[in-house]
């Protein structure tokens, strides 16, 4: 056969393998294009998903600016006193979701329902929480509402009422006034909130201390370890029917018991392991919640709850703010002293709380 004739299927031009070469390479180049602009728009994806998300809880926090509403009368901060944090459980009835919580369709307004001092020394490495009863009779300071309004110092006003007639702020000031102890940061959460971080982390165990029976909350509990939802969660801490003596006082170490189990809970989360329930958890926690402008944003938030990873719940030491009942109204009650002035003193100058400062001459039991 002549070297001219041309095989079936064959082609002997010299330029044929460089156009197949080229036709190959072009179509790897397309594979690859495809696939770099795949990653591109799933990275777009994701970094605009997470952007959604960290936008969506960081406008979940609301922040009320303490500095600005008490100006410079306010306790030295002294270079070893540590943190100090007021916590405030919030009655609000604001919103459908708190109004169905707590018999709050029949109650208007909110009140600070639980408040706490939690000290946290230098190192961080422990915390102790102390509880002011909601019933105890204060000297209220003089204090601007947040429309400007100026409301006048009164004697005699209950601490809890202190949130309902004038605002965070002042709580900050009268919390401060009869302490002697600046306060650095201030968180607050309301009842659903509450509600939903405890359903977020599939609820709280605690040890119930006595069988709890109590019809105006509809909890009722037998004794011993016991694992609660949000809603049962919420008439635990608020119970004063179903324990001691009716009082405020009476559930004081019913909410110090739940404070650790919660802490203590969350700190066992895999919230690394698990993105989904840590979203979950961060959008509960963080929708209801009221902090200082220095905590109101999900980067301070995290910021500082990360400076206290040492701090250990098991290691937090509670105590009530020492109160006797008060001589003119018994259902009543006034700090007691010393005990009051020496525990204060301890916190501010960071030391050791005497034992002499625990002791309450009212208990509630």
């Amino acid at each position: 056969m002549s070297q001219d004739a041309i095989t079936p299927g064959h082609r002997s031009s010299p330029e044929n393998p460089r156009r197949a070469r080229k036709r190959v390479r072009t179509r790897g180049q397309r594979i690859r294009r495809a696939v770099l602009l795949s990653v591109l728009v799933l990275a777009i994806a994701a970094g605009g998903t997470a952007y959604w998300l960290y936008s969506r809880l960081d406008g979940n926090i609301k922040g009320v600016d303490i500095n600005k509403a008490l100006g410079e009368d306010r306790p030295e901060k002294l270079p070893t006193s540590g943190q100090n944090l007021l916590v405030l459980g919030s009655d609000s009835r604001a919103g459908a979701e708190n109004k169905e919580l707590g018999g709050g369709g029949s109650v208007s307004g909110a009140r600070s329902d639980t408040a706490m001092v939690v000290h946290i020394p230098e190192g961080r490495s422990k915390a102790v929480a102390i509880s002011i009863p909601r019933d105890t009779l204060v000297t209220r300071p003089e204090c601007t509402k947040a429309d400007g309004t100026e409301v006048p110092s009164a004697e005699r006003k209950m601490f809890n009422s202190v949130y309902s007639q004038v605002g965070p702020a002042c709580v900050v000031k009268t919390v401060e006034k009869m302490s002697g102890v600046r306060i650095d940061h201030y968180l607050e959460i309301n009842f659903a909130g509450f509600k939903g971080l405890v359903d977020a982390i599939g609820g709280v165990t605690v040890d119930v201390p006595q069988d709890i029976h109590d019809s105006s909350s509809g909890l009722d509990l037998t004794a011993g370890p016991q694992k609660l939802d949000g809603t049962q969660s919420l008439a635990y801490v608020r119970t004063r029917h179903g324990i001691g003596d009716g009082s405020d006082l009476g559930r004081i170490g019913l909410q110090q018991q739940f404070l650790f189990a919660l802490l203590s809970e969350v700190k066992k989360q895999d919230l690394l392991g698990s993105p989904t329930s840590a979203y979950k958890i961060a959008n509960s926690a963080t929708k209801s919640l009221t902090t200082d402008e220095g905590l109101a944003s999900l980067t301070s938030l995290t910021s500082f709850a990360r400076s206290m990873n040492g701090v250990d719940p098991a290691s937090m030491e509670t105590i009530m703010l020492p109160v006797a009942y008060d001589k003119i109204d018994p259902n009543r009650v006034v700090a007691a002293q010393p005990q009051a002035d020496t525990l204060w003193k301890a916190v501010r100058t960071d030391s050791a709380i005497p034992e002499s400062a625990k002791k309450s001459p009212a208990t509630g039991g």
